[in-house]
């Protein structure tokens, strides 16, 4: 689910804040951005994402200050390699002169802050940070959860109107064979000059085994089973998307089995109607944590 989330903790001389931002991915997706000096935290820092998200893309935004007195450090190998690339160009061409140490000061990277350990104060600091950032971030993705959870229990009740449509109709399919195998043979038989008489035990076991291939209260049971559990699930707290993905996908293998197995048109179209809010299911189901 999408969301933002931003943490602000300040102490004596440090101070730092943290944001992230979440958009729909079927799996989690870190990227964190932080300065170099940080590295030796990042796997705690994702530990704190990866024990309350389980799905989306995450970014994360960190930054902070110290506010102290900063020492610089002389990046010696660039200054070293320098003079002795001047000191070989005299020799090469005979140039008179000495390096200019103001010019040599202002080259890139000459200097660098020197690094220090983080400390304990710091360091807790930041992860009290990232916590307040994920409570922002979640109170704000529970809104949506609501609003999504009223989308997908709306999409269900669309597809319960249908079964009873389907179930009726099912009822009326063993004589709609009946019907439809009696024309064609009658059509058949029309065609010749032929006086058979059509053997009704015969129809009737052509009938029957038509009508069992065609049986779909099978489907419709797993159909109703399935609704149900999707909502249980739905009440759930975790591990809720990856269960309801899969429950999606029984839904809609057991409406594309309803509308295979009967020519019935009111079936047929019920069947598409209920896929049509199957596939809107799916689209929101991937925004699940």
């Amino acid at each position: 689910m999408t969301g933002f989330g931003r943490g602000n903790i300040a102490i004596d001389n440090f101070s730092a804040t943290v944001e992230i931002k979440t958009v729909n991915n079927r799996f989690l997706d870190i990227s964190l951005r932080m300065p170099n000096e940080l590295q030796p935290i990042e796997a705690d820092l994702k530990r704190l994402i990866t024990d309350r998200l389980s799905r989306g893309r995450i970014e994360i935004n960190l930054s902070y200050e110290q506010n102290q007195e900063v020492v610089f450090e002389l990046n010696r190998p660039l200054i070293s390699g320098y003079i002795s690339a001047l000191k070989e160009m005299q020799k090469t061409f005979g140039l008179e002169g000495e390096p200019d140490m103001n010019y040599i000061a202002r080259l890139p990277n000459a200097f660098q802050t020197a690094k220090a350990d983080l400390s304990e104060e710091p360091t807790e600091a930041i992860k009290n940070a990232f916590k307040l950032a994920l409570l922002e971030l979640e109170k704000m993705r529970e809104i949506e959860g609501a609003s999504l959870k009223n989308e997908l229990e709306s999409r269900l009740s669309g597809i319960e109107k249908f079964i009873p449509v389907i179930e009726a109709e099912s009822e009326n399919i063993l004589e709609e064979y009946r019907e439809r195998l009696t024309k064609k043979i009658a059509e058949m038989l029309g065609k010749s000059d032929s006086q058979i008489e059509i053997d009704q035990g015969r129809l009737a076991q052509e009938v029957a085994y038509l009508a069992t291939r065609s049986d779909i209260s099978e489907e419709i049971t797993r159909l109703k089973s399935h609704i149900e559990q999707f909502r249980t699930i739905m009440e759930d707290e975790k591990d809720v998307g990856k269960r309801l993905d899969f429950l999606t996908q029984e839904l809609n293998r057991e409406a594309n089995t309803i509308a295979s197995k009967t020519q019935n048109l009111i079936v047929k179209e019920s069947s598409l109607t209920i896929k049509a809010e199957i596939e809107k299911i799916r689209e929101q189901v991937q925004n699940v944590e």
